[in-house]
């Protein structure tokens, strides 16, 4: 029915936009955006706050509008749509059994929450990439992992220096430009996103002794169903996924919606309300499909998507008036104790509505393996051999 939250791919063609989608979706035509003489000389905050007004307001009322016929007319759709799960349909927390939740699960200790982050240092002669994860629970319990790893584009050291060079030239230009990160770049992306992905999800297998498992993100997301584009990458991540999705007692929160479609449903849920929608499995088969693989690679990942995919569910939820709705991912035999975990956890800051342990697991993370003492460290090494800032990119020498 719709596709997996945070990965939707779309070919070329369907970026282009026309002169006359471009007027009605701004109410002017490009030549009038592109001429700038149309345009305002500096800030004029007395404008900005009258266009605003006349922005949101009919906006909202038009939102009301789509929230009740979703709510009167593709809310009963969801029991029936061709990938939902047995319990797919909007369902109601009770305030009684989010207590219950907070008593029995969250402040006992029978939750523990994973989350990563990742930092790079990348110049002309070293890349330098650390990740690290935080495991935390309730109850102050905290688990800290790193792993650092450090590239050259040329490590042996040849008796032809000609040829070295030669050398260092070719293997430097097919790699995207200092600073940038690029798919295409596959060692990069591999240690960026991949390998912290893949510790975040280990971690909550090996290391937790919880009751019940939280991890930031689609469970399976794009990087390990793809591997990366490393297949020991691939065939490492999905042996821990079975057995993750075996445990059954986890719930995945990412941090946005991508999927209009979803994210129209969540709006249009009450308070405390959240949805079943339907299953992973034809959002993972999509990314399998076009995913690069050897033969044997190729096969162990459809094996996974037949296997697996039915079983986990794809839900949102509200849990707060004030508050954007959120996506989860859950087993399909838990999905409601799963819910009802993620909005407890998420009322806790109403302002928010999204889980404060996974915001308490990124601050550990940031703090202990944070861009500061990592700066620091690759600043000390350079000045150690005589270059201060000469290999520094050019913000982490501006002036704050």
């Amino acid at each position: 029915m719709m596709s997996q939250p945070g990965h939707e791919h779309a070919g070329d063609g369907e970026f282009l936009v026309g002169d006359d989608e471009f007027k009605a979706a701004t109410g002017e035509s490009i030549e009038r955006t592109l001429d700038l003489s149309t345009w305002h000389a500096g800030v004029d905050l007395g404008a900005l706050y009258q266009r605003l007004e006349a922005e949101v307001g009919p906006a909202l009322e038009q939102e009301r509008r789509v929230q009740n016929v979703v709510r009167s007319d593709v809310f009963p759709l969801l029991r029936t749509a061709p990938d939902a799960p047995a319990d797919a349909g909007v369902h109601q927390a009770a305030p009684v059994d989010l207590e219950e939740v907070h008593r029995k699960v969250l402040f006992s200790g029978q939750l523990d929450t994973c989350d990563g982050t990742s930092i790079t240092h990348d110049t002309l002669l070293l890349t330098v990439t650390q990740i690290g994860v935080c495991l935390i629970s309730y109850q102050g319990d905290e688990l800290a992992l790193s792993q650092r790893m450090f590239r050259r584009d040329l490590r042996t050291v040849g008796s032809d220096p000609i040829e070295e060079a030669k050398d260092l030239l070719a293997r430097r230009k097919d790699r995207t430009a200092v600073g940038f990160t690029d798919k295409r770049d596959t060692l990069s992306e591999l240690a960026r996103r991949g390998i912290m992905t893949y510790a975040e999800r280990a971690t909550l297998l090996h290391w937790s002794t919880a009751q019940w498992r939280m991890g930031h993100g689609n469970i399976a997301p794009y990087e390990l169903l793809t591997g990366s584009g490393n297949m020991a990458l691939l065939a490492e991540s999905l042996k821990v996924l079975r057995e993750l999705v075996a445990y059954q007692q986890f719930v995945f929160v990412p941090s946005s919606i991508k999927d209009r479609l979803l994210l129209t449903i969540g709006d249009a849920l009450g308070p405390l309300e959240y949805a079943v929608i339907q299953t992973a499995d034809q959002a993972m088969r999509r990314i399998v499909e076009g995913g690069r693989y050897n033969p044997e690679s190729r096969r162990l990942a459809e094996s996974f998507v037949d296997d697996i995919g039915h079983q986990i569910a794809v839900g949102v939820y509200r849990a707060s008036a004030h508050a954007p709705a959120t996506p989860f991912f859950a087993h399909v035999d838990r999905v409601h104790e799963a819910a009802h975990i993620a909005i407890a956890d998420s009322v806790l800051q109403e302002h928010r509505g999204f889980p404060l342990s996974i915001d308490l697991a990124d601050v550990a993370c940031r703090s202990m393996f944070g861009a500061d003492t990592f700066d620091d460290a690759v600043a000390s090494a350079y000045r150690e051999h005589g270059e201060p800032t000469r290999y520094l990119p050019e913000r982490n020498t501006r002036e704050n």
